[in-house]
């Protein structure tokens, strides 16, 4: 087992990996940080914006999505210089914009508060829109919002066509009909995963951080995401409320936010915990 020492008061919830570095968003300035895997190095990536910075996803061309959480808002950042090159309001009423999906055709963002995801169209060569270009879908079919955490975590089925999403307070796993916002249970064979936020998917294992029970969820899942099957809950005594999960090469990247356990301050220290697989 191994830690990656984060700033200290960075406030980190998500993760994003490209070749060996790994990028993190700060809650608590909207700032992003670079961590070469291979030594540990750090580089600040973009400088602090007074918006926190959530999930977030680079796509080819070197733009990282990042989610804005309780601001409503997302923008798309230039990973090499740090500037923001878009933003955009997604949500003109209490929100939480948690995380980001990105597809050939578009980033999906969720929303805690609102049954809805917004789709950002992007162009054949990944022009990105104005602030008319948001879409709005509507959720419905299985899927049911109440108080609290609903939908938190985003993914791509195995396959990659189709979308997942996971319901935190209810535990459970969803498919997205992107044309009609219909989301279908998933059932999961062997348990819940309740307290689902980030989600990533490494072939046909998906990963769920289960922030406060202080574990990892590992599901497997059919090619086309019908149904899945819980092999196993990862625990760990340096988990301290694991919002995001990532697997590169042989090892699992878990993000540890700490949030509701301690007081952040900018003396708060953050790490990522890294396990073997």
């Amino acid at each position: 087992m191994m830690h990656i020492a984060l700033p200290d008061g960075f406030q980190p919830e998500s993760v994003t990996v490209a070749g060996s570095l790994a990028y993190f968003g700060s809650l608590a300035d909207g700032s992003i940080l670079a961590v070469d895997l291979r030594d540990g190095s750090k580089q600040l990536v973009s400088p602090a914006c007074g918006v926190p910075a959530g999930g977030l996803r680079l796509d080819g061309r070197g733009r990282l999505f990042v989610t804005g959480g309780f601001s409503g808002t997302a923008r798309v950042v230039d990973a090499a210089g740090g500037e923001i090159i878009a933003s955009y309001r997604l949500s003109g009423q209490p929100s939480l914009v948690a995380d980001v999906l990105l597809t050939p055709t578009a980033a999906w963002f969720t929303d805690a508060f609102n049954p809805v995801l917004y789709r950002l169209a992007l162009g054949p060569e990944g022009e990105l829109p104005g602030e008319g270009g948001i879409e709005r879908l509507a959720l419905g079919g299985d899927l049911v919002y109440g108080q609290g955490f609903n939908v938190l975590g985003i993914e791509r089925t195995p396959d990659g066509t189709g979308i997942l999403v996971a319901h935190c307070d209810a535990g459970q796993l969803f498919k997205v009909d992107t044309e009609s916002g219909h989301a279908g249970a998933v059932p999961i064979d062997g348990g819940t995963i309740a307290g689902a936020d980030g989600l990533f998917v490494s072939g046909s294992t998906l990963y769920a951080a289960l922030g406060g029970k202080n574990a990892v969820a590992v599901v497997e899942l059919d090619g086309m995401a019908s149904r899945g099957r819980l092999i196993r809950k990862i625990t760990n005594a340096g988990f301290d409320v694991p919002t995001a999960a990532v697997v590169h090469g042989d090892r699992l990247y878990v993000v540890n936010s700490r949030l509701g356990t301690t007081e952040a301050t900018p003396q708060t220290e953050y790490t990522v915990t890294c396990l073997p697989l």
